[in-house]
């Protein structure tokens, strides 16, 4: 199975829609006040834009092990993660709290956090990523349920 925690020498990547372009700038500074690299796939404006053109390139760069784990931010974090969820080895998981942070790590060994930035409040969205950095995945009685979910 898959590494339990994440390898923090490569960079998170990140990447947002226009309904999420203000939390993304806030959690990139607050990636980067922890210390960690982060790779910014866009958008860079609040224009509007299509949330896979986005969402795609983050699955990828964890997909291809370019990036420790992936963020993804829209209105209601469905789209993104829908997306995101379509790429192997993905599992992209929309939380709007901590605990849901924390058991999505545990459990399913997510490795891309999808928020939606219409229903939490920015704060709580960094909480959710401080959450999901630092719990590890448990493995055990889990282990054989993530594996089970990918298609071959």
């Amino acid at each position: 199975m898959e590494k339990l925690t994440f390898n923090l020498a490569l960079p998170v990547a990140i990447g947002a829609d226009h309904a999420g372009f203000e939390y993304k700038e806030e959690v990139i500074s607050f990636l980067e006040a922890k210390g960690l690299k982060v790779k910014d796939f866009g958008t860079h404006t609040k224009d509007s834009v299509d949330y896979p053109d986005y969402a795609h390139p983050v699955a990828t760069a964890v997909e291809r092990e370019e990036a420790a784990f992936g963020i993804l931010i829209c209105g209601s974090a469905n789209g993104v993660a829908i997306t995101a969820n379509k790429h192997q080895g993905i599992r992209a998981a929309i939380c709007w709290g901590e605990e849901l942070s924390r058991l999505t790590r545990q459990h399913n060994n997510a490795n891309v956090l999808c928020i939606p930035a219409r229903f939490v409040d920015v704060a709580v969205a960094n909480q959710m990523v401080d959450v999901f950095i630092n719990t590890p995945f448990e493995g055990g009685r889990h282990e054989n349920r993530v594996r089970k979910m990918t298609c071959l």
